[in-house]
């Protein structure tokens, strides 16, 4: 074999293999996200997000015809996407996700829509608005084959990324003995939350409660989390109304103690912080590890203390709907102890629902063991 010909099938794959040649795999399309509702403040992270291709807003369902307009004037959406009606909506643009931004009550009914159309879910925090519902939800989501996933902003935190990493992956500080979270702000009407948002987050019956559920969820979730799916024994809770001339239908003031067979978990859920702050606090057998905010980390094995950078998580794990979008796509596996999944958030709602039964009785709630 002449040396020209020897050498010719190594040059091909050469070529075949270099970058200029290489056909690159087409980028997945963007998936339909539509709306539901817009009376949660949290939408204005959707409206206002940058198009990144990974999801296309094709409807909006908002009952409020002039909230609809002012926002879609505001944003520059097209009238033609916007719907009274969630029905209507979801048989005319056919989404493969609805992401949910109405009051807490409406959660059910969205996924009640969305499930039988094989439509994935993700609402606010918290799940619904009692642990029966959420059930309701999670025996829809399997049955029709749907995701059902809930967003806390707390869930992309960079300085939670790290602290999972330190105390569950490392085990750098024991067993878990103590964690206590602190959640809220100075209270919705002092932050100057939108009007449409304030009725409803004001009214037991479209919010469940006021702080207890409006901050309350944060800590159940994360504890849920940091436990690994564990369900607690007992919940006691104290609430209380520090501003009822401000808030004369809700509790301002939460303070719920979840305890486990070795841990105890302290809540405090409050519209009375002078700033907003949320703030976690692990306690272990060897050590602690604090989630000062977003960030910022101090970790505490032994004797030494220092304060960590922890910047945002690698996408999509970073924010909502790049995260949703992986989900839907196949990208991501949801599992059974992540702070977005059903199993963690109906035992957030075991949680809840048994402090608001504590705060109302004064009495200590435990827990049945699991069927």
């Amino acid at each position: 074999m002449s040396r020209t010909r020897a050498v010719l099938p190594a040059l091909l794959v050469a070529v075949a293999l270099a970058p200029d040649a290489v056909a690159q795999a087409p980028a997945p399309a963007p998936v339909r996200l539509a709306i539901a509702g817009l009376t949660h403040g949290h939408v204005h992270g959707i409206l206002a997000r940058e198009k990144k291709g990974d999801v296309e807003i094709v409807g909006i369902a908002e009952s409020n015809g002039e909230l609809a307009r002012r926002y879609a004037a505001h944003y520059g959406i097209d009238p033609s996407l916007l719907f009274d009606d969630l029905a209507a909506m979801l048989d005319r643009v056919k989404p493969e996700a609805v992401a949910a931004f109405g009051p807490t009550s409406d959660h059910l009914a969205v996924v009640e829509a969305c499930a039988p159309r094989k439509v994935h879910v993700m609402v606010e925090k918290p799940l619904a608005l009692t642990l029966a519902e959420g059930r309701r939800m999670a025996e829809l989501a399997t049955a029709h084959g749907i995701h059902v996933l809930t967003n806390y902003e707390t869930t992309w935190y960079g300085s939670h990324r790290k602290m999972s990493d330190l105390v569950l992956r490392d085990r750098r500080v024991g067993a878990i003995r103590k964690m206590v979270v602190h959640d809220g702000h100075p209270g919705p009407v002092k932050i100057g939350v939108e009007p449409e948002f304030l009725e409803w987050l004001t009214d037991p019956a479209r919010n469940g409660g006021g702080a207890i559920m409006d901050f309350g969820c944060y800590g159940a979730d994360l504890m849920t989390w940091l436990m690994q799916g564990e369900r607690p024994v007992s919940v006691t809770a104290v609430t209380q109304q520090l501003q009822p001339d401000v808030y004369p239908r809700v509790d301002d003031e939460a303070t719920i103690v979840v305890t486990y067979p070795r841990a105890q978990g302290i809540i405090q859920a409050s519209w009375n912080w002078p700033f907003s702050r949320k703030d976690t606090y692990v306690y272990g057998e060897k050590g602690t590890v604090f989630a000062l905010d977003s960030r910022r980390v101090r970790y505490r094995p032994g004797d030494a203390e220092k304060e960590i950078d922890a910047p945002p998580p690698p996408p999509p794990a970073d924010e909502p709907f790049a995260y949703l979008a992986a989900v839907v796509r196949g990208a991501v596996s949801v599992g059974p102890a992540d702070l977005s999944s059903l199993p963690v958030n109906l035992t957030v709602m075991e949680i809840l629902d048994a402090a608001r039964e504590s705060a109302r009785t004064g009495r200590t709630i435990r827990l049945e063991a699991a069927k």
